[in-house]
């Protein structure tokens, strides 16, 4: 199975919001990157043709073969596809189970099934896809009574519904608590061994160790595109943890990057994490980059210029 992206762009009157996108994906997670306006909710709304694109085509192939237009595919694309979009409408006096099995007669669930058995295989799925999004504690409760971060993973059951090849999720875990951050997190990560998934998110942390390849935008152009172990490479040396007194805070936070702040509960001193080409003091120690300093280094060197 491959997603064959090529060229495509985007303009909103003058302003551009993808610039010649191009990238080939195959089942695994892909992780799109990049601050507000950057092109990432463009980029999805045209795989899911919510919106068209000026230019460019999407091709979608399920073996090696070159692949078919996905808009001359029209319905038989769309039924590969699951989407999460960033706000996502639901119908606020529908069950989260009624909600579900509306979704599953959209998408035609089990088209493969008649009568009874169809809706036995509909049947178990919601209820595994319930457990999963850890919900099956409310499957009576209206919509409208939900919390945030209930509806955000009924949202994200309905695109995993009915066996989607490719799922689109746009800030999947937006209104979670950590814990429940982490489960949705597992369960991606555990269902996309066969499917491609492309998640656009502002928690870096979440696709860190998960992601096969990160995609990083910036005004709708690819900046870096490769494995979260290959740019994490690239900022070897360039992470350190300084020691300061609490009245040195703001003068080294003027002189240097600093990406977090914490305090060593032994010595009483504060800890920042400093990003520089080169060591910053003689205190300061190099540490393990991660996902979110590269993601600071790159767009942190890009606001700036």
């Amino acid at each position: 199975m491959r997603l064959t992206i090529k060229d495509i762009s985007k303009a909103y009157g003058k302003t551009r919001a993808l610039v010649d996108f191009t990238a080939e994906l195959t089942p695994g997670i892909y992780a799109l990157l990049g601050p507000n306006g950057s092109g990432k909710s463009t980029l999805m709304n045209i795989i899911t043709d919510n919106l068209k694109a000026d230019s460019g085509e999407i091709l979608y192939a399920e073996d090696d073969g070159e692949g078919e237009n996905v808009l001359k595919m029209g319905a038989r694309f769309r039924a590969l596809l699951g989407f999460m979009p960033q706000y996502p409408g639901m119908y606020p006096n529908f069950t989260v189970e009624q909600f579900l099995w509306y979704m599953a007669t959209l998408k035609d669930v089990a088209a493969d099934k008649k009568g009874k058995a169809r809706k036995q295989a509909i049947a178990q799925e919601i209820e595994g896809l319930l457990k999963a999004v850890e919900l099956d504690d409310v499957p009576n409760r209206k919509i409208g009574a939900l919390s945030g971060g209930m509806k955000q993973r009924l949202a994200l059951a309905q695109a995993v519904l009915g066996d989607s090849k490719i799922l689109i999720l746009d800030e999947p875990t937006a209104g979670l608590d950590p814990k429940q951050r982490i489960a949705i997190r597992n369960y991606i990560a555990k269902i996309a061994f066969d499917k491609i998934v492309i998640i656009a998110t502002h928690v870096v942390s979440d696709v860190e160790f998960i992601a096969r390849e990160v995609i990083m935008l910036k005004k709708g152009v690819i900046v870096d595109h490769a494995p979260p172990a290959t740019l994490l490479a690239k900022m070897e040396g360039k992470v350190w943890s300084l020691p300061v007194a609490e009245n040195a805070v703001s003068e080294m936070q003027q002189k240097f990057r600093v990406t977090n702040i914490s305090r060593d509960e032994m010595t009483g001193q504060v800890l920042l994490r400093v990003l520089s080409e080169e060591c910053p003091d003689a205190k300061a120690t190099a540490v393990p980059p991660s996902l979110e300093d590269y993601y600071l280094y790159i767009f942190g060197e890009i606001e700036k210029t």
